[in-house]
Protein backbone atom coordinates (compact mmCIF):
# COMPACT_ATOMS: atom_id res chain seq x y z
CA UNK A 1 0.00 0.00 0.00
CA UNK A 2 1.43 3.36 -1.00
CA UNK A 3 0.71 6.94 -0.02
CA UNK A 4 -0.21 7.99 -3.54
CA UNK A 5 -3.20 10.24 -2.87
CA UNK A 6 -3.27 14.02 -2.95
CA UNK A 7 -4.29 15.06 0.57
CA UNK A 8 -2.57 15.75 3.86
CA UNK A 9 -3.65 14.21 7.16
CA UNK A 10 -2.49 15.63 10.50
CA UNK A 11 -2.84 13.87 13.84
CA UNK A 12 -2.17 15.17 17.35
CA UNK A 13 -0.94 12.49 19.78
CA UNK A 14 0.47 9.08 18.93
CA UNK A 15 -1.21 6.43 21.04
CA UNK A 16 -3.06 3.33 19.84
CA UNK A 17 -6.17 5.26 18.73
CA UNK A 18 -4.20 7.69 16.59
CA UNK A 19 -1.83 5.05 15.26
CA UNK A 20 -4.34 2.20 14.98
CA UNK A 21 -7.44 4.09 13.91
CA UNK A 22 -7.03 7.55 12.40
CA UNK A 23 -3.60 7.21 10.81
CA UNK A 24 -4.41 3.61 9.87
CA UNK A 25 -7.66 4.56 8.13
CA UNK A 26 -5.97 7.53 6.44
CA UNK A 27 -3.24 5.19 5.23
CA UNK A 28 -5.74 2.60 3.99
CA UNK A 29 -7.93 5.17 2.26
CA UNK A 30 -5.52 5.93 -0.59
CA UNK A 31 -6.59 9.59 -0.34
CA UNK A 32 -3.43 11.01 1.25
CA UNK A 33 0.14 11.65 0.24
CA UNK A 34 1.30 13.01 3.59
CA UNK A 35 0.60 11.67 7.10
CA UNK A 36 1.90 14.11 9.71
CA UNK A 37 1.81 13.39 13.45
CA UNK A 38 2.40 15.82 16.33
CA UNK A 39 3.91 14.05 19.35
CA UNK A 40 5.42 15.58 22.49
CA UNK A 41 7.45 12.58 23.76
CA UNK A 42 11.00 13.17 22.44
CA UNK A 43 12.01 9.51 22.70
CA UNK A 44 9.03 8.42 20.59
CA UNK A 45 9.74 11.13 18.02
CA UNK A 46 13.35 9.95 17.82
CA UNK A 47 12.34 6.28 17.49
CA UNK A 48 9.89 7.02 14.69
CA UNK A 49 12.43 9.11 12.83
CA UNK A 50 15.07 6.41 13.24
CA UNK A 51 12.58 3.98 11.68
CA UNK A 52 12.19 6.29 8.66
CA UNK A 53 8.65 7.12 9.75
CA UNK A 54 7.47 3.51 9.63
CA UNK A 55 5.62 1.98 12.58
CA UNK A 56 3.80 -1.27 13.34
CA UNK A 57 0.44 -1.97 14.92
CA UNK A 58 -0.95 -5.35 15.96
CA UNK A 59 -4.55 -5.98 14.87
CA UNK A 60 -6.67 -8.42 16.85
CA UNK A 61 -9.12 -10.39 14.72
CA UNK A 62 -11.53 -12.95 16.18
CA UNK A 63 -9.13 -15.78 15.34
CA UNK A 64 -5.64 -14.25 15.21
CA UNK A 65 -3.37 -11.25 15.58
CA UNK A 66 -1.66 -9.71 12.57
CA UNK A 67 1.09 -7.09 12.52
CA UNK A 68 0.73 -4.28 9.98
CA UNK A 69 3.50 -1.84 9.08
CA UNK A 70 2.33 1.66 8.25
CA UNK A 71 4.00 4.72 6.80
CA UNK A 72 6.03 6.59 6.19
CA UNK A 73 4.64 9.25 8.48
CA UNK A 74 6.31 12.53 9.34
CA UNK A 75 6.48 13.15 13.06
CA UNK A 76 6.96 16.61 14.58
CA UNK A 77 7.50 17.68 18.18
CA UNK A 78 5.39 20.79 18.98
CA UNK A 79 7.92 21.81 21.66
CA UNK A 80 10.59 22.35 18.98
CA UNK A 81 10.25 25.62 17.04
CA UNK A 82 11.23 24.19 13.63
CA UNK A 83 8.89 21.22 14.06
CA UNK A 84 6.10 23.52 15.16
CA UNK A 85 6.52 25.65 12.04
CA UNK A 86 6.22 22.54 9.85
CA UNK A 87 3.10 21.51 11.76
CA UNK A 88 1.48 24.85 11.02
CA UNK A 89 2.23 24.42 7.31
CA UNK A 90 0.84 20.86 7.39
CA UNK A 91 -2.40 22.06 9.00
CA UNK A 92 -2.73 24.75 6.34
CA UNK A 93 -2.53 22.00 3.69
CA UNK A 94 -4.56 19.37 5.54
CA UNK A 95 -8.07 18.22 4.67
CA UNK A 96 -8.45 15.95 7.73
CA UNK A 97 -7.06 16.42 11.23
CA UNK A 98 -7.52 14.20 14.30
CA UNK A 99 -6.85 14.92 17.95
CA UNK A 100 -6.24 11.83 20.10
CA UNK A 101 -4.75 13.24 23.29
CA UNK A 102 -5.42 12.05 26.87
CA UNK A 103 -8.28 14.45 27.71
CA UNK A 104 -9.90 17.66 26.52
CA UNK A 105 -7.79 19.39 29.19
CA UNK A 106 -4.79 18.75 26.95
CA UNK A 107 -6.18 21.06 24.27
CA UNK A 108 -4.80 24.11 26.09
CA UNK A 109 -1.44 24.51 27.80
CA UNK A 110 0.93 27.40 28.43
CA UNK A 111 3.31 28.49 25.72
CA UNK A 112 3.45 28.26 21.93
CA UNK A 113 3.42 24.42 21.86
CA UNK A 114 -0.22 24.24 22.96
CA UNK A 115 -2.40 22.19 20.65
CA UNK A 116 -5.04 24.92 20.35
CA UNK A 117 -2.46 27.58 19.42
CA UNK A 118 -0.79 25.47 16.75
CA UNK A 119 -4.18 24.53 15.33
CA UNK A 120 -5.34 28.16 15.36
CA UNK A 121 -2.19 29.32 13.59
CA UNK A 122 -2.43 26.60 10.95
CA UNK A 123 -6.13 27.23 10.31
CA UNK A 124 -5.53 30.99 10.11
CA UNK A 125 -2.84 30.33 7.51
CA UNK A 126 -5.18 27.96 5.65
CA UNK A 127 -7.85 30.68 5.45
CA UNK A 128 -5.37 33.35 4.39
CA UNK A 129 -3.93 31.20 1.61
CA UNK A 130 -7.28 29.74 0.49
CA UNK A 131 -6.21 26.24 1.48
CA UNK A 132 -8.51 23.20 1.46
CA UNK A 133 -11.36 22.92 3.93
CA UNK A 134 -10.65 20.54 6.79
CA UNK A 135 -12.52 18.36 9.22
CA UNK A 136 -11.11 18.06 12.75
CA UNK A 137 -12.04 14.77 14.43
CA UNK A 138 -11.96 15.04 18.24
CA UNK A 139 -11.37 11.66 19.87
CA UNK A 140 -11.07 12.54 23.56
CA UNK A 141 -14.09 10.52 24.76
CA UNK A 142 -15.87 13.59 26.12
CA UNK A 143 -19.29 14.95 25.30
CA UNK A 144 -18.95 18.16 23.25
CA UNK A 145 -15.18 17.75 22.76
CA UNK A 146 -15.54 19.36 19.31
CA UNK A 147 -17.23 22.43 20.76
CA UNK A 148 -14.59 22.72 23.48
CA UNK A 149 -11.74 22.59 20.95
CA UNK A 150 -13.47 24.96 18.55
CA UNK A 151 -14.00 27.53 21.31
CA UNK A 152 -10.35 27.30 22.35
CA UNK A 153 -9.17 27.81 18.76
CA UNK A 154 -11.52 30.70 18.08
CA UNK A 155 -10.47 32.49 21.27
CA UNK A 156 -6.90 32.40 19.99
CA UNK A 157 -7.81 34.18 16.73
CA UNK A 158 -8.44 37.85 16.14
CA UNK A 159 -12.14 38.54 15.79
CA UNK A 160 -11.67 39.63 12.16
CA UNK A 161 -10.17 36.22 11.28
CA UNK A 162 -12.83 34.01 12.82
CA UNK A 163 -15.39 34.02 10.00
CA UNK A 164 -12.80 33.09 7.37
CA UNK A 165 -11.41 30.28 9.53
CA UNK A 166 -14.93 29.07 10.33
CA UNK A 167 -15.62 28.67 6.61
CA UNK A 168 -12.56 26.45 6.26
CA UNK A 169 -12.99 24.07 9.20
CA UNK A 170 -15.60 21.81 10.79
CA UNK A 171 -14.96 20.33 14.24
CA UNK A 172 -16.73 17.01 14.73
CA UNK A 173 -17.34 14.73 17.68
CA UNK A 174 -16.71 10.99 17.54
CA UNK A 175 -18.06 7.84 19.14
CA UNK A 176 -15.20 5.35 19.13
CA UNK A 177 -16.17 1.83 20.08
CA UNK A 178 -12.77 0.45 19.04
CA UNK A 179 -10.95 -1.32 21.87
CA UNK A 180 -7.19 -0.94 22.05
CA UNK A 181 -4.25 -0.96 24.40
CA UNK A 182 -0.55 -0.48 24.92
CA UNK A 183 1.45 -3.59 25.74
CA UNK A 184 4.65 -2.89 27.64
CA UNK A 185 6.79 -4.88 27.31
CA UNK A 186 5.52 -6.00 23.90
CA UNK A 187 6.04 -9.73 24.67
CA UNK A 188 5.29 -11.65 21.47
CA UNK A 189 3.75 -8.68 19.67
CA UNK A 190 5.53 -6.50 17.14
CA UNK A 191 6.81 -3.32 18.83
CA UNK A 192 5.77 0.09 17.52
CA UNK A 193 9.29 0.63 16.22
CA UNK A 194 12.11 -1.94 15.92
CA UNK A 195 13.59 -2.73 19.32
CA UNK A 196 11.00 -0.60 21.11
CA UNK A 197 9.67 -1.36 24.59
CA UNK A 198 5.94 -1.22 23.81
CA UNK A 199 3.42 -2.44 21.27
CA UNK A 200 0.03 -1.14 20.11
CA UNK A 201 -2.75 -3.74 19.98
CA UNK A 202 -6.08 -2.71 18.44
CA UNK A 203 -9.14 -4.67 17.44
CA UNK A 204 -10.21 -4.98 13.83
CA UNK A 205 -13.15 -2.59 14.15
CA UNK A 206 -13.63 0.68 12.31
CA UNK A 207 -17.38 1.43 12.53
CA UNK A 208 -16.70 4.85 14.03
CA UNK A 209 -19.51 7.38 14.29
CA UNK A 210 -18.93 11.08 13.76
CA UNK A 211 -21.13 14.15 13.82
CA UNK A 212 -21.91 15.49 10.36
CA UNK A 213 -19.41 18.19 9.29
CA UNK A 214 -21.02 21.62 9.06
CA UNK A 215 -19.27 24.36 7.09
CA UNK A 216 -22.20 26.73 7.27
CA UNK A 217 -25.25 27.54 5.12
CA UNK A 218 -24.77 27.03 1.41
CA UNK A 219 -21.39 25.34 1.71
CA UNK A 220 -20.72 22.64 -0.88
CA UNK A 221 -20.59 19.01 0.31
CA UNK A 222 -17.36 17.91 1.93
CA UNK A 223 -15.91 14.61 0.71
CA UNK A 224 -13.82 12.90 3.37
CA UNK A 225 -10.75 10.91 2.44
CA UNK A 226 -11.42 8.58 5.38
CA UNK A 227 -14.64 7.10 4.07
CA UNK A 228 -15.13 4.33 6.63
CA UNK A 229 -16.52 6.64 9.34
CA UNK A 230 -20.31 6.97 9.59
CA UNK A 231 -21.89 10.42 9.85
CA UNK A 232 -24.86 11.11 12.13
CA UNK A 233 -26.91 14.29 12.39
CA UNK A 234 -27.23 13.88 16.16
CA UNK A 235 -24.44 12.06 17.92
CA UNK A 236 -25.75 12.42 21.48
CA UNK A 237 -27.87 9.21 21.45
CA UNK A 238 -24.87 7.22 20.28
CA UNK A 239 -22.58 8.85 22.84
CA UNK A 240 -25.01 7.70 25.52
CA UNK A 241 -25.19 4.22 23.99
CA UNK A 242 -21.38 4.05 24.14
CA UNK A 243 -21.15 5.32 27.73
CA UNK A 244 -24.18 3.64 29.30
CA UNK A 245 -24.11 0.52 27.15
CA UNK A 246 -20.59 -0.37 25.98
CA UNK A 247 -18.62 1.32 28.79
CA UNK A 248 -21.10 0.33 31.50
CA UNK A 249 -21.14 -3.39 30.70
CA UNK A 250 -17.36 -3.33 30.21
CA UNK A 251 -16.97 -1.94 33.73
CA UNK A 252 -19.54 -4.40 35.08
CA UNK A 253 -17.48 -7.26 33.63
CA UNK A 254 -14.28 -5.90 35.16
CA UNK A 255 -15.59 -5.35 38.69
CA UNK A 256 -17.42 -8.67 38.86
CA UNK A 257 -14.40 -10.32 37.25
CA UNK A 258 -12.20 -8.90 39.99
CA UNK A 259 -14.46 -10.46 42.64
CA UNK A 260 -14.13 -13.78 40.82
CA UNK A 261 -10.35 -13.52 40.55
CA UNK A 262 -10.28 -13.17 36.76
CA UNK A 263 -7.21 -11.65 35.17
CA UNK A 264 -8.34 -11.16 31.56
CA UNK A 265 -11.72 -10.58 29.99
CA UNK A 266 -11.41 -13.60 27.73
CA UNK A 267 -11.98 -15.66 30.90
CA UNK A 268 -15.56 -14.38 31.09
CA UNK A 269 -17.20 -16.97 28.76
CA UNK A 270 -15.74 -19.87 30.79
CA UNK A 271 -17.00 -18.40 34.08
CA UNK A 272 -20.41 -19.94 34.86
CA UNK A 273 -23.26 -17.52 34.38
CA UNK A 274 -21.17 -14.36 33.98
CA UNK A 275 -21.61 -13.70 30.26
CA UNK A 276 -25.36 -14.31 30.49
CA UNK A 277 -25.55 -11.89 33.42
CA UNK A 278 -23.68 -9.22 31.46
CA UNK A 279 -25.93 -9.71 28.44
CA UNK A 280 -29.04 -9.34 30.60
CA UNK A 281 -27.70 -6.09 32.07
CA UNK A 282 -26.84 -4.76 28.62
CA UNK A 283 -30.25 -5.63 27.14
CA UNK A 284 -32.71 -5.37 30.02
CA UNK A 285 -31.24 -2.40 31.89
CA UNK A 286 -28.98 -0.30 29.59
CA UNK A 287 -30.90 -1.35 26.51
CA UNK A 288 -34.32 -0.71 28.00
CA UNK A 289 -33.26 2.78 28.98
CA UNK A 290 -31.71 3.60 25.62
CA UNK A 291 -34.60 2.24 23.57
CA UNK A 292 -37.09 4.11 25.75
CA UNK A 293 -35.25 7.40 25.31
CA UNK A 294 -34.29 7.15 21.63
CA UNK A 295 -36.82 4.81 20.02
CA UNK A 296 -37.66 7.25 17.23
CA UNK A 297 -34.17 8.58 16.60
CA UNK A 298 -32.42 5.88 14.57
CA UNK A 299 -32.97 2.24 13.53
CA UNK A 300 -30.16 1.29 15.91
CA UNK A 301 -32.53 1.94 18.82
CA UNK A 302 -34.90 -0.91 18.00
CA UNK A 303 -34.96 -4.23 19.88
CA UNK A 304 -33.59 -6.37 17.05
CA UNK A 305 -30.79 -3.99 16.02
CA UNK A 306 -29.75 -3.21 19.58
CA UNK A 307 -29.67 -6.90 20.54
CA UNK A 308 -27.50 -7.70 17.52
CA UNK A 309 -25.13 -4.87 18.43
CA UNK A 310 -25.02 -6.04 22.05
CA UNK A 311 -24.10 -9.58 21.05
CA UNK A 312 -21.42 -8.28 18.69
CA UNK A 313 -20.00 -6.07 21.45
CA UNK A 314 -19.87 -8.89 23.99
CA UNK A 315 -18.13 -11.18 21.51
CA UNK A 316 -15.55 -8.49 20.75
CA UNK A 317 -15.10 -7.62 24.42
CA UNK A 318 -14.02 -11.17 25.33
CA UNK A 319 -11.85 -11.75 22.25
CA UNK A 320 -8.77 -13.57 23.62
CA UNK A 321 -6.57 -12.03 20.93
CA UNK A 322 -7.31 -8.56 22.33
CA UNK A 323 -5.68 -9.53 25.66
CA UNK A 324 -7.73 -7.03 27.63
CA UNK A 325 -7.26 -7.18 31.40
CA UNK A 326 -9.64 -6.80 34.31
CA UNK A 327 -7.17 -4.38 35.89
CA UNK A 328 -7.10 -2.08 32.84
CA UNK A 329 -10.86 -1.98 32.33
CA UNK A 330 -11.53 -1.54 36.05
CA UNK A 331 -8.95 1.16 36.72
CA UNK A 332 -10.08 4.40 38.41
CA UNK A 333 -13.27 3.07 40.03
CA UNK A 334 -13.90 6.41 41.77
CA UNK A 335 -14.41 8.21 38.46
CA UNK A 336 -16.57 5.41 37.12
CA UNK A 337 -18.93 5.88 40.09
CA UNK A 338 -19.58 9.55 39.32
CA UNK A 339 -23.15 10.75 38.75
CA UNK A 340 -22.85 11.08 34.97
CA UNK A 341 -20.40 8.26 34.39
CA UNK A 342 -21.10 4.74 33.12
CA UNK A 343 -22.44 2.81 36.10
CA UNK A 344 -24.59 5.41 37.87
CA UNK A 345 -25.56 6.88 34.51
CA UNK A 346 -26.76 3.48 33.30
CA UNK A 347 -28.81 3.07 36.46
CA UNK A 348 -30.39 6.50 36.04
CA UNK A 349 -31.19 5.76 32.40
CA UNK A 350 -32.92 2.50 33.32
CA UNK A 351 -34.93 4.12 36.10
CA UNK A 352 -36.15 6.79 33.67
CA UNK A 353 -37.58 3.96 31.56
CA UNK A 354 -39.35 2.38 34.53
CA UNK A 355 -36.79 -0.43 34.88
CA UNK A 356 -35.04 -1.25 38.16
CA UNK A 357 -31.30 -1.60 37.45
CA UNK A 358 -30.52 -4.33 39.96
CA UNK A 359 -27.64 -5.86 37.98
CA UNK A 360 -25.85 -2.53 37.68
CA UNK A 361 -26.45 -1.97 41.40
CA UNK A 362 -24.50 -5.19 41.98
CA UNK A 363 -21.80 -3.81 39.68
CA UNK A 364 -21.65 -0.57 41.68
CA UNK A 365 -21.25 -2.65 44.83
CA UNK A 366 -18.35 -4.50 43.20
CA UNK A 367 -16.78 -1.20 42.09
CA UNK A 368 -17.10 0.14 45.64
CA UNK A 369 -15.36 -3.02 46.87
CA UNK A 370 -12.49 -2.28 44.48
CA UNK A 371 -12.31 1.33 45.67
CA UNK A 372 -12.70 0.80 49.42
CA UNK A 373 -14.22 -2.39 50.87
CA UNK A 374 -15.03 -0.55 54.10
CA UNK A 375 -16.71 2.43 52.46
CA UNK A 376 -20.27 3.39 53.34
CA UNK A 377 -21.98 4.08 49.98
CA UNK A 378 -24.31 6.52 51.71
CA UNK A 379 -21.30 8.68 52.58
CA UNK A 380 -18.82 8.10 49.75
CA UNK A 381 -21.18 8.40 46.79
CA UNK A 382 -23.14 11.56 47.72
CA UNK A 383 -19.80 13.31 48.29
CA UNK A 384 -18.75 12.44 44.73
CA UNK A 385 -22.14 13.35 43.29
CA UNK A 386 -22.48 16.73 44.99
CA UNK A 387 -20.95 18.76 42.14
CA UNK A 388 -23.59 17.39 39.73
CA UNK A 389 -26.39 18.78 41.94
CA UNK A 390 -28.42 15.56 41.73
CA UNK A 391 -32.14 15.30 42.36
CA UNK A 392 -32.33 14.29 46.03
CA UNK A 393 -35.20 11.83 45.61
CA UNK A 394 -33.44 10.12 42.72
CA UNK A 395 -30.23 10.00 44.73
CA UNK A 396 -31.98 8.25 47.60
CA UNK A 397 -33.54 5.75 45.18
CA UNK A 398 -30.10 4.96 43.77
CA UNK A 399 -28.54 4.63 47.20
CA UNK A 400 -31.26 2.21 48.30
CA UNK A 401 -30.62 0.06 45.22
CA UNK A 402 -26.87 0.18 45.78
CA UNK A 403 -27.20 -0.83 49.44
CA UNK A 404 -29.25 -3.80 48.26
CA UNK A 405 -26.51 -4.50 45.73
CA UNK A 406 -23.92 -4.49 48.51
CA UNK A 407 -25.93 -7.02 50.50
CA UNK A 408 -26.41 -9.23 47.45
CA UNK A 409 -22.74 -9.09 46.59
CA UNK A 410 -21.89 -10.20 50.13
CA UNK A 411 -24.41 -13.06 49.94
CA UNK A 412 -23.10 -14.22 46.56
CA UNK A 413 -19.52 -14.19 47.83
CA UNK A 414 -20.52 -16.02 50.99
CA UNK A 415 -22.09 -18.70 48.81
CA UNK A 416 -18.73 -19.15 47.04
CA UNK A 417 -19.56 -17.07 43.93
CA UNK A 418 -21.62 -19.77 42.19
CA UNK A 419 -23.04 -19.50 38.66
CA UNK A 420 -24.14 -15.88 38.74
CA UNK A 421 -27.11 -16.11 36.39
CA UNK A 422 -28.52 -19.18 38.12
CA UNK A 423 -27.94 -17.70 41.59
CA UNK A 424 -29.50 -14.42 40.49
CA UNK A 425 -32.60 -16.12 39.13
CA UNK A 426 -33.04 -18.07 42.34
CA UNK A 427 -32.36 -15.23 44.76
CA UNK A 428 -33.51 -12.01 43.11
CA UNK A 429 -37.19 -11.55 42.34
CA UNK A 430 -38.11 -8.93 39.71
CA UNK A 431 -38.84 -5.61 41.37
CA UNK A 432 -40.93 -2.76 39.97
CA UNK A 433 -39.35 0.64 39.51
Amino acid sequence: MALDGQGTFVGFGFGPIQAGLFALEAYRSGAFRHLVIAEVMPELVSALRAASGKYTINIAYPDRVEALRIGPIRVENPAVAADRSRLVEAIAAASEIATAVPTVNAYKSPGPASLHRILAEGLQRKAALGGPRAVVYTAENATHAAAILRAAVMEELHEAERAAVDAHVAFVDTVIGKMSGVMSPPQDLAPVTPGGDRAFLVEDFNRILISRPDFGPGAPPFVRGIRSFIEKDDLVPFEEAKLYGHNAVHALAAYLGRILGLVTLDQVPATPGLLAFLRAALLEESGAGLLHRYAEVDPFFTPHAYAAAADDLLARMVNPHLRDTVARVGRDPARKLDWDDRLIGAMRLALAAGVTPQRYALGVAAALDALDPQADPGVLLPARWLAAQPDLDLMQTLLALIRTGVRRLAAWRSAGCPDLSAWWSAQVAPAPA
